[in-house]
């Protein structure tokens, strides 16, 4: 998609103050978050048309109330079935962006392998440039692809690495901006140790990187205040985000308040508060509460 549009998106997503809002549960979370926002489990049955249809209708009202707009959020990750439906007659894509102002991405892995050397490649996604043709046809202006590292290991650190840049790099080449996640487990006894290593990693892989190459990165957030800051400054580095990692919202944005450069890009940690059950004017009222509290966040310090 290179072009006016992608340069509008970009300019946006390099330099907006904001968050993104992580909208992408697929058919395996899809469940839990279902649960959590509190859908009755007789309103739906997993893995069918109706879980989906359930699943589009949150994040419709989520996207449609009113402070989930790109005042003071960036861009939205969603997953393929979300892309693919329509909110209000447009499609999703196009509704983030003309409507909202939010800038639109994609998620694109298909779930993680098993864990081999301490981490959880991303599976094969043999159907990747068919999904990148549609997804560009769309308006998407990237991905968002995640690996997990669970424990130190010098060999699964570094392959998970190459992984994230290897698959971005097909991404590139559909005129796309990838977000690399190669995310460390906030449970892992090695955190620290895991993260310092992932730095050095990843600067090496932007390094390797030409000029036309950008990319985003999306990281647990780290142990050490800051440790990211050379990550950040990298040139081929659009933004760097952070998922909650299974902190709870109030935490995860005290420990982001703390990063200089880094904002959110939470999932579970956005839905925190919001119910099924709620009236509009709840929802809008907690959706909005929720949305200037991670807004800043990721402006502090």
């Amino acid at each position: 998609m290179p072009g006016p549009l992608f340069d509008d998106m970009m300019k946006k997503a390099k330099t907006a103050d904001g968050f993104l809002a992580a909208l992408d549960q697929s058919g395996g979370s899809t469940p839990k978050a279902l649960k959590a926002y509190g859908v009755p489990d007789d309103e739906y049955t997993a893995g069918e048309v109706s879980m989906y249809d359930k699943v589009h209708e949150m994040r419709t009202r989520m996207i449609t109330s009113p402070s989930f707009t790109g005042e003071k959020i960036i861009g939205a990750i969603l997953f393929e079935n979300t892309m693919d439906r329509e909110i209000e007659g447009m499609p999703t894509g196009q509704f983030l962006w003309e409507k909202k102002g939010i800038v639109p991405f994609i998620k694109c892995d298909k779930g993680l392998a098993a864990e081999e050397n301490g981490v959880q490649l991303m599976k094969p996604m043999p159907t990747l440039d068919e999904l990148m043709v549609k997804s560009a046809g769309l308006n998407m202006f990237g991905t968002k692809m995640r690996s997990v590292i669970k424990s130190f290991n010098e060999e699964g650190i570094k392959a998970i690495v190459a992984q994230q840049f290897e698959v971005g790099k097909q991404i590139i080449g559909h005129g796309l901006c990838p977000i690399l996640e190669p995310e460390v487990d906030i449970t892992s006894p090695d955190k620290e140790k895991i993260e310092e290593m992932l730095a050095t990693e990843l600067i090496k892989g932007m390094d390797a990187l030409d000029e036309t190459q950008n990319i985003m990165i999306k990281l647990s957030l780290p142990t050490k205040v800051n440790l990211y800051k050379d990550v950040i400054a990298h040139p081929r580095c659009v933004r760097l985000v952070a998922l909650s990692g299974g902190y709870g919202r109030e935490e995860a944005n005290e420990i982001l308040s703390k990063q200089e450069g880094m904002i959110a890009s939470f999932s579970r940690a956005l839905l925190e508060g919001l119910s099924y059950g709620q009236s509009q004017e709840e929802f809008d009222a907690t959706m909005a509460k929720t949305v200037d509290g991670i807004y800043l966040a990721s402006k502090a310090p």
